[in-house]
């Protein structure tokens, strides 16, 4: 019997798919958007529908629509599949973990286009985008390093994937660049949002001697964490400098918005292909947010000229000589860490405090 159950499944999804390709080629743009998180998360989730909204004003002839707080792994098999029977013909995938998921209905419908943030595995109809937040997340830290006095900055990670690890890791690059007494010390919340824990581990660093917060988690409660105890904060995924003026001393901004449009255009024009894209601070699809009300003009003039020389090509921010937490050459001076290496990266940088669990 199950084994008849399983054939009228793999023969329904085949006659679905049949179906969509035959009607795929003159169908309008539709765009469906998955959030791993609420759409007002107050970062990530929300950085990501800013930018379908942005997609919407400047191509108001493409359709969108999203889905919130969809589960990471096989159960979001379902939601693509449904958004694809419902006539949608591209799939933007916001979170690494809808990867697999993504990578396995692509095989199904080669007439859809997906787009996957911050994965690696791809298909001729399946792209990946993200841009170099590392880039920014190093900015951030020349304006950490500069203004902290205790030299003890909290960073509130989610998971130890090579994405974060690559935040920690440059911000710490700006910090100690500046100020080689900075320790950047990290808490993991193994979640991507969960105000509650990552509260709890601000008031942790707080109670340590932190006297500034930044986070690569998406919701603002690190920073509120700070606000509460009149220390700093460093944003991430949106400039929110408006809500926390005082607080907030820069942010790690997305502007996902420019490269959704770029995509469906490219779609439109039928020049789409599925390469993989990193963008950086020359690009525009990340930016350093406005700057707090405290921060002094000597600060925002030496992080202005850095992010010329960045955007220049003229320095790099995981250029050597850099060391491990061990002390070890990582990285020789007059070389730099190839983005292969970034993209696996799974080590701390000299003067980070904390240990990277093993996945």
């Amino acid at each position: 019997m199950k084994r008849v159950v399983s054939i009228i499944l793999v023969v329904t999804a085949l006659i679905f798919a049949m179906d969509y390709t035959s009607n795929a080629k003159d169908a309008k743009l539709k765009a469906a958007f998955l959030y791993v998180g609420p759409h007002n998360d107050g970062g990530w989730s929300q950085s990501h529908n800013e930018g379908r909204l942005y997609l919407q004003k400047h191509m108001p002839d493409v359709e969108t629509a999203y889905s919130e707080t969809v589960p990471e792994g096989a159960p979001c098999e379902k939601i693509i599949r449904d958004y694809i029977h419902k006539g949608y013909n591209v799939i933007f995938g916001t979170s690494f973990g809808f990867m697999d998921s993504m990578y396995n209905v692509a095989k199904d419908y080669p007439d859809v286009k997906f787009e996957h943030c911050s994965g690696y595995k791809s298909r001729k109809n399946m792209g990946t985008y993200f841009g170099r937040m590392y880039q920014a997340d190093y900015l951030a830290g020349l304006v950490a390093g500069m203004t902290t006095k205790s030299n003890y900055i909290g960073f509130v990670a989610p998971f130890p994937i090579p994405e974060v690890i690559r935040e920690i890791d440059s911000f710490a690059l700006g910090a100690q660049e500046v100020n080689p007494k900075v320790t950047v010390h990290v808490i993991w919340t193994n979640s991507w949002f969960n105000p509650i824990k990552e509260r709890s581990a601000s008031e942790t660093f707080i109670a340590n001697g932190a006297d500034i917060i930044a986070s690569g988690c998406d919701s603002p409660a690190s920073i509120e964490g700070a606000k509460k105890a009149h220390i700093y904060a460093i944003g991430y995924d949106r400039d929110i400098h408006s809500k926390f003026p005082k607080t907030v001393l820069t942010s790690r901004v997305w502007h996902w918005g420019t490269f959704y449009t770029k995509v469906m255009q490219e779609i439109k024009n039928k020049t789409w292909t599925s390469a993989p894209y990193w963008g950086g601070l020359k690009d525009g699809i990340i930016s350093l947010g406005k700057f707090g009300d405290n921060v002094p003009v000597n600060i925002k003039k030496y992080v202005a000229k850095k992010q010329k020389e960045i955007e220049e090509g003229k320095f790099k921010v995981f250029a050597g000589p850099i060391y491990n937490q061990q002390g070890k050459l990582m990285v020789k001076k007059g070389d730099e860490l190839s983005d292969s290496k970034k993209l696996s990266l799974q080590w701390f940088v000299k003067g980070v405090v904390g240990t990277i669990p093993n996945n």
